[in-house]
């Protein structure tokens, strides 16, 4: 195989499994299992993060009044998502190969016991041969705790799991310097580290997810800032997963990842933000230390203002001199602790280095 990943996490969207008039699209769901068949005969651990549910839901019930958005994603949902397992089940079957369902929320990545939970449900699954497939539990998700999209579950998954690629399957081909809509616009083949690509993403959104090519662009860049490669490509072009193995000739963006390794901590603490409890902002000199090469805590001497009521262990932003959040962190401490050695030299560090993840600047 010319690609030399061994596990990799595979998100297919909604809009690859959506028909045009919102319901499943069961042709297309037979040949993605194909391939990711395929790929498990041959030694590839496969994690699917899928979309469809609601979609699956939405041709078997027909509301007799008028429902709000939640009610409607909730019922469309609790019943969708039992077709879809169902689905996979039975074409995943036809290849000799068990498939597990996996429910999730946001809230079960908000501490380290619930994160090492799941991730150790599904390395008992792969240990197994059996292919866990995950999505958000949206018949019970809140609306302000749910993921952006599935894009950011799978960033999650991904990371979580020590994969060594996230392949994201939109309805383009990947990310054009331009809209995708015009001829001359082209598909960028590899984004390197740090480069910009405000001017080229379209911020709409897909007409059956919740989220749109900045997302995917957002989560591809945190992922590939942890070592695992991200691709983008068009999961509605025959054979596309098989082909990112095996061809040279094949269509889509490949975000290139940091040589330097992330610690499963970090990769935690990094996807943590969603769960802060508070901010601590430092002054410019503890800025510049903490973009150096030096490897550097968040000492009280350097911290000039603490907002938020937190306690040991929770979740705090860090925010740099000029406002701008640059990073997340593990406290080792309360708020009040860290209020009161605030400014002052000797002290232990708020935030340990290996519970600190810093983002890449572009």
């Amino acid at each position: 195989m010319k690609q030399p990943f061994t596990r990799v996490a595979v998100k297919i969207g909604s809009n690859v499994l959506t028909r045009r008039d919102g319901t499943l699209d069961v042709t297309r769901m037979s040949a993605l299992v194909d391939q990711v068949a395929e790929l498990h005969k041959a030694g590839v651990e496969i994690i699917l993060v899928s979309s469809g549910a609601v979609a699956s839901g939405r041709s078997e019930v027909h509301p007799n009044k008028k429902l709000d958005s939640v009610d409607q994603r909730q019922l469309f949902s609790a019943v969708g998502q039992a077709k879809l397992i169902n689905r996979y089940y039975e074409l995943f079957r036809e290849h000799g190969i068990p498939v597990g369902q996996v429910l999730t929320m946001k809230e079960n990545f908000s501490t380290r016991r619930h994160y090492l939970n799941q991730k150790n449900c599904m390395t008992v699954m792969l240990e197994n041969g059996v292919i866990p497939i995950v999505n958000e539990n949206d018949t019970i998700s809140v609306s302000e705790l749910m993921f952006t999209d599935n894009d950011e579950l799978s960033g999650l998954i991904a990371s979580m799991m020590d994969a060594q690629a996230l392949i994201i399957l939109s309805n383009i081909d990947g990310i054009y310097n331009g809209p995708p809509s015009d001829p001359a616009s082209e598909v960028i083949r590899e984004i390197a580290q740090g480069k910009d690509l405000s001017s080229y993403i379209q911020t709409s959104k897909s007409s059956f997810g919740r989220g749109g090519m900045l997302t995917k662009t957002n989560i591809a860049r945190k992922v590939a800032d942890e070592g695992i490669t991200v691709i983008i490509a068009n999961g509605k072009r025959d054979n596309i997963l098989v082909d990112i193995f095996e061809s040279e000739d094949v269509l889509y963006t490949r975000f290139i990842p940091a040589c330097a390794p992330v610690s499963s901590v970090k990769k935690w603490i990094a996807h943590s933000e969603g769960f802060a409890k508070g901010e601590l902002h430092i002054n410019r000199c503890a800025t510049e230390i903490l973009f150096s090469d030096k490897a550097v805590s968040i000492l009280p001497i350097g911290i000039t203002t603490v907002e938020g009521d937190f306690e040991k262990d929770d979740i705090v932003r860090i925010i740099d001199f000029e406002g701008n959040p640059v990073g997340v962190g593990k406290a080792n401490c309360d708020s009040k602790q860290a209020h009161e050695s605030m400014g002052k030299h000797g002290k232990k560090p708020v935030v340990h280095y290996d519970y600190l993840y810093i983002e890449e600047k572009n």
